[in-house]
């Protein structure tokens, strides 16, 4: 028995559409498909968010020393001349060490950011700006689902038949709760 539906497509095909499609209802929170896209696209994603939830919180803090260029009050970079050995003259930017507490992922998070990151496209967020839809999925919709449901993230509703080939269309959406 076959693991997803084949969709009349080939496999390499088949797996660009679903990606784009996940990554659409990830990224937007609400896509308009036909039946059997949306219940492999709904599988998909209820797989990623439970995912996501069991490894939400599975990180550590790690001490790390930062260096950074030293700004003046108009936020230029400040910078000393120096002379070399063989007596040209040039400049060098001023910088400054600092030690910061910084996230790092466990290694069972980071298999899960990589498995979750294997299922969706570099999306665009609507300034233009890239978006990184794995943070996402771990911040926002984890948070979201964390402690109020075991599964059922996503809902279908039913439009009726495409004009044109009849295809059944629905709408995937994620819960919101």
């Amino acid at each position: 028995m076959a693991l997803q539906r084949k969709l009349g497509r080939a496999t390499d095909q088949r797996k660009a559409v679903l990606k784009s499609l996940v990554t659409a209802l990830i990224n937007n929170g609400k896509i308009e498909t036909t039946e059997a896209r949306a219940k492999e696209v709904k599988n998909i994603a209820e797989k990623l968010i439970t995912l996501a939830v069991r490894e939400a919180d599975n990180f550590t803090s790690k001490e790390v020393t930062v260096s950074s260029a030293k700004l003046d009050s108009k936020g230029n970079k400040i910078t000393v001349a120096k002379t070399s050995k063989s007596g040209n003259s040039y400049s060098v930017v001023e910088r400054e060490t600092k030690k910061v507490m910084k996230r790092v992922d466990n290694p069972s998070k980071l298999h899960a950011r990589r498995q979750i990151m294997n299922w969706l496209y570099k999306a665009k967020d609507e300034n233009g700006k890239n978006s990184n839809l794995a943070e996402k999925l771990f911040t926002d919709i984890a948070d979201k689902y964390k402690d109020k449901r075991n599964g059922g993230y996503t809902r279908m509703y039913k439009l009726g038949p495409r004009r044109g080939d009849a295809a059944e269309m629905v709408i995937l959406e994620l819960i919101n709760e």
